[in-house]
Order: C-alpha cells, then structure tokens, then sequence
C-alpha cells in the first residue's frame, strides 16, 4: 500500500489535469478567437461552450486538490514556485466568468467591450498555465536559459488552446463560423508544431534527468512512436483543414482528434520524463505523499467524487451533442 497508493494519486491528478488541458483548453480557445471573428458570429461561438466551459474547470480544482491532500510537500514546493503565474491564471479565469455572464445581459453598447475582456482573460489564462508548465518542467531554476524556455512553453499553450478550439468550432458550428473555425485552424498548426518541437528539444537540454530517459538505449527505440505519431497527428490536422471536401463530408471532426491526441502524446511524453519525481530532481513520489492512512481515506473519496465528475461531464456532453444553438437566459 505505501508503494502503491501514491502511484495511484499520481495517475490520477495526471488524468485531471490531462482532461483538463483538453476540456478547458478548447473553450479558452474559443475565447482567445472571439477577438477575431465578426460580431454576428462572436453569440454562436460562445453558445458553443457555454453548457461545458465552467465545469470543465472542475477538472483543474480535482488536479490541484490532489496535489494538496495526497503530496501536501509538493504543493508547497509547487506553488511557492509558481506564486505569480497562478495568481494571474486565476486573474484570467476569474475575467472570463465575469465577461461570459456580462456580455449576455450588457447593453449592445458595452457588449463589444465584455468581448474583449473575454478574449483578455482567456489569453491571460493560457498564457500563464504555459509559464507554469515551463516553470514546473525546469525545476523552478532562475537563470536566462529557464525564462526563455518558459516564454516559449507560454506561447506553445495558447498556440494548442487556439487549435483545438478551432477543431471545437468546426465541428460544432456551421456555415461561415465553420469556414472561419478552419481557416483558423490552419494557421494554428505552424506555430503549435513550432512551439511543441522547440519544446521538445529544449527540455532534454534544461534537464539531464529527462535528457538521460530519452537518449539512451535501448528507451530511445522505445520512445519513438511519440514524436512519430505526433508528427503525423499534424499531418493529419495540417491535411484536414486544407480539404474543405473533407469538412463537408462530416469528418471536420478529425482536426480537434489530430489536435487532442498531440496533448495526449506530449503528456505521456512529460510523465515518462519526470517519473518518479513529483518535483523533479527534488522530490519523488514516495517522498511528497502523505501517510497511508491519509490517502487510504483520500481514495475512498475519491472513488466517490471521481466517478460522479465523470458521470455528469458525459451525461452534459451527450446533452448538449450536435451542433452549437443560441444560447439564451432568462430575464
């Protein structure tokens, strides 16, 4: 049980915070394109995310419990670390949820600037998870090198929040929201492949923990299908949204899968780097648990709490299936 139950704990904030890159990721796409798309088609673009954008953050709150509870010597660590950047995310998020509600019962003379204030905080949001990715990665090093691979990571998320949202509105809107949603798409894949390729070979040289997992045998033959499949689910994305037969045919649905699977791969990728650490090069798994007392109660909860998140993300998504319809509220 001591060996096994932090293990568990640490599949599963790695499973919340993968769904969450996902699930949230798309809507602070959708966020970061509403500053680019015409006003007769910024209501459809949020009525596509509006009966999941909120509790898809509920993914983000299970991650960050777990850290608290089952590896409370990392959470301090980690969020000592990452002071700043957290505070602006949760600046960001905290813009966004005001500007979603505001913009749908503001005037039409102050809805323009709520769809601003929308587009801010979902840039602000994206940015700064990426800055604490970067960080977490490095180590939480100081120095030149650190900051500018963190700025790079910083770029990279938004980059991937703008792609899947994207592949969200081809297959949730239609017409000429759906057009646009490809176009943008499209000129999403460059700077995303860019920002994961330069990622992926900056982070073997920011660490010698990572750099030694992926560079010798035989892991190395091992670890190759990620960046192989990777670099063909772009080719896939890069293909899809310049095949406009292939959209109208029904399978726009492709791009936000090519899109999806690149995040899981480049996670997969991120566990294998780090593992056994919980901080890398600073605290292992075993090291930043808590009791096993404490985590046997924490797992009985959590076999509660877990499947009910589950059960009603799947029960909205089934809900809500199909094409995006106006969103409306009540007076």
């Amino acid at each position: 049980m001591e060996t096994v139950l932090p293990l568990i704990f640490m599949g599963i904030m790695g499973l919340a915070m993968l769904i969450y890159v996902i699930l949230d990721g798309y809507d602070l796409g959708v966020g970061i394109l509403l500053h680019f798309a015409p006003d007769d088609h910024k209501d459809m673009m949020v009525a596509s995310i509006g009966p999941f954008w909120d509790a898809n953050e509920t993914w983000l709150v299970l991650g960050v419990g777990i850290m608290l509870v089952a590896f409370p010597a990392a959470h301090g660590v980690v969020l000592s670390g990452l002071y700043l950047p957290v505070a602006i995310m949760l600046l960001g998020l905290m813009i966004r949820g005001v500007s979603f509600d505001f913009r749908t019962k503001a005037h039409d003379a102050r809805k323009p600037f709520w769809n601003r204030m929308f587009a801010i905080g979902s840039v602000v949001a994206a940015t700064s998870q990426g800055w604490m990715l970067g960080s977490y990665v490095s180590g939480f090093r100081d120095d030149w090198w650190t900051w500018a691979f963190n700025a790079v990571i910083a770029l990279t998320v938004p980059a991937a929040y703008v792609a899947l949202g994207a592949g969200w509105l081809i297959m949730k809107g239609e017409g000429e929201l759906q057009a646009r949603a490809v176009v943008w798409a499209r000129k999403a894949v460059l700077p995303f492949a860019l920002g994961i390729s330069v990622v992926s070979i900056a982070t073997p040289l920011i660490s010698e923990t990572i750099y030694k997992k992926w560079f010798h045998l035989p892991g190395f033959f091992a670890l190759l299908p990620i960046p192989l499949v990777t670099a063909a689910a772009f080719m896939a994305l890069w293909h899809v949204t310049g095949k406009k037969s292939i959209i109208d045919a029904g399978y726009g649905w492709i791009a936000f899968a090519s899109t999806v699977l690149v995040l899981i791969l480049a996670t997969l990728g991120l566990a294998y780097s780090i593992y056994p650490y919980v901080v890398i090069d600073r605290l292992n798994v075993w090291e930043a648990a808590s009791a096993t007392s404490s985590l046997v109660i924490l797992l009985v909860g959590t076999l509660i709490t877990l499947p009910a998140i589950i059960g009603y993300t799947i029960f909205v998504y089934r809900i809500f299936w199909g094409k995006a319809q106006e969103l409306t509220y009540g007076a």
